[in-house]
């Protein structure tokens, strides 16, 4: 089979090739490929971390090949969205029929391949803050993949939704489009306190957001795109200003149940129209090179996918 394998003698770490078909264990799934998309973590850390020749790949979105032995998951010929440690930049993945979710007929595979990681990040983000509804909930890095998707679904939950750019000029009218309330660009121009923040941003923004948190109000860490030491001012925590109960939550994707439900439940969302798809970029494998060049010099806002059948 086609698949992207590392290769850390070119440019990109990676270059197309043939290499083995999976062979999936009874309980996994055989997924024919038809779209990916590119994580930021993905290329910059797993790409220099993995053994030439391997097949990486976090997000995909196909059809059931081959339906798993045991008996799980859907039958062949079934369109899927896929998540995954590995796996994705090929013609074929072998997924655990858990980490599967059902997608509706002649939904976008493209579209469907920006919501593994991105789009359920954002879904189990904000369920670590609880109840939505009424709630101000300031979202920062919300141009990104997880951002849009989390502005997106908070304002579906029924919250009062800021979201932080760098650039509100520029992106505002895409992210009031969304869902979002008001765009602001940082944390401490928010206004009034919230009661909850899912910071995608890390570093000395987190520290700026936690600041803006109400009594009682949670902060979800999801992401670090700075790498920058976070540094709290002293005081911080003891609550002398009265916003006792203040918290941060760390997040990992892989905490809780497995994550099929939750894939066919945004697959449906998509399909409705409840969601819009985050593609930034598009293109080939054979455009691999032209794709991580955008994904590393941040200039998306949004997923970079990658066409299989193109």
């Amino acid at each position: 089979m086609r698949a992207l394998l590392v290769d850390r003698s070119t440019p990109s770490g990676l270059r197309l090739g043939e290499t083995a078909d999976p062979e999936p264990t009874p309980h996994q799934a055989l997924i024919r490929v038809i779209a990916t998309s590119l994580n930021f973590g993905e290329v910059t850390h797993a790409i220099s971390q993995a053994p030439d020749g391997t097949v990486l790949g976090w997000d995909a979105a196909g059809v059931v090949e081959r339906a798993a032995a045991d008996g799980s998951g859907p039958a062949a010929g079934t369109p899927v969205l896929t998540l995954g440690d590995a796996g994705g930049w090929a013609e074929f993945r072998a997924v655990d029929t858990g980490l599967l979710g059902l997608a509706p007929a002649d939904t976008d595979p493209g579209a469907l391949s920006t919501l593994p990681v991105t789009g359920t990040s954002a879904l189990r983000a904000l369920r670590r803050i609880g109840s939505l509804p009424g709630r101000r909930v300031l979202i920062t890095g919300a141009t990104g993949g997880v951002g849009q998707y989390a502005v997106q679904l908070a304002r579906l939950g029924g919250a009062h939704v800021i979201a932080s750019t760098g650039a509100p000029d520029t992106h505002g009218d895409r992210l009031r489009a969304l869902g979002a309330d008001e765009v602001v660009p940082g944390p401490e121009h928010a206004g009034a306190l919230v009661d909850a923040v899912v910071d995608c941003v890390g570093g000395p923004q987190l520290v700026r957001a936690f600041e803006r948190l109400a009594p009682h109000g949670t902060l979800v860490a999801v992401g670090d795109v700075t790498l920058q030491p976070v540094r709290f001012p002293p005081g911080a925590f003891l609550g002398n200003d009265g916003r006792h109960g203040r918290s941060i939550v760390t997040f990992h994707l892989q905490d809780g149940p497995l994550p099929g439900p939750d894939l066919t439940w945004l697959a449906d969302r998509l399909a409705a129209k409840d969601l819009v798809s985050q593609i930034s970029w598009r293109g080939s494998l054979n455009q691999v090179d032209e794709a991580i060049a955008a994904v590393l010099g941040r200039s998306l806002h949004g997923k970079a996918v990658l066409d299989l059948t193109a």
